[in-house]
């Protein structure tokens, strides 16, 4: 029997969550080294980390955990599974990474849009192999299946809340340089992420 076109091998998917984790991964150094926020619910918990001190992968992990049971109840079993492999993923790298793979100079506004691309990009992926990092962008997605909102659009609406709310706690030049990375960010998904020119049915 031939196999579905359309459909992943365990080996491809996890090829797609290595590399789209470890993309997103990237962006988020990048941020972090600058001190910028990127948007979704991982920009929440640089925010949080920024203001506490904690660990960004430990709090983006926690931040996660409530999205799981409305994933679970509207995407289904297999999504919320894949869901939570790819934030544990990044959790991981992100938590590892620093030492590792250290930025010693990157021009602020440069950086945020190499970032965001780096970012978008990696979600694209993970979205191709059926699962996200969970929080906002499970609320895209189930929107964008159900609606002709695309889930960029729709993260893009948390992001300016999640950027007007930065406003209390970073420079207003860092948030500016994050609030690009995020349309950045989001403009690539909006594009290359659409139910009705990329994803097969």
């Amino acid at each position: 029997m031939a196999s579905d076109p359309n459909h992943h091998t365990v080996l491809e998917d996890v090829q797609g969550f290595l590399s789209g984790a470890l993309l997103c991964a990237l962006g988020v150094l990048i941020f972090s080294h600058l001190g910028l926020i990127t948007g979704q619910t991982a920009g929440l918990a640089l925010l949080i980390a920024y203001a506490t001190g904690w660990n960004f992968g430990l709090v983006f992990f926690v931040l996660n955990i409530p999205f799981y049971l409305f994933s679970y109840w509207q995407m289904g079993a297999w999504f919320t599974v894949k869901s939570f492999i790819a934030v544990a993923i990044l959790s991981i790298m992100t938590y590892f990474m620093p030492p590792l793979f250290q930025i010693a100079s990157i021009q602020p506004l440069l950086g945020a849009v190499i970032g965001g691309a780096l970012a978008g990009f990696g979600l694209i992926i993970l979205f191709r192999h059926g699962g996200s990092l969970g929080g906002i962008g499970v609320a895209g997605l189930f929107l964008q299946d159900r609606t002709r909102l695309q889930a960029g659009w729709v993260q893009l609406c948390f992001d300016l809340i999640l950027f007007a709310t930065a406003f209390l706690i970073l420079e207003p030049i860092i948030v500016l340089y994050s609030l690009i990375g995020a349309i950045v960010l989001n403009v690539s998904i909006a594009i290359n992420h659409r139910k009705d020119r990329y994803i097969a049915h």
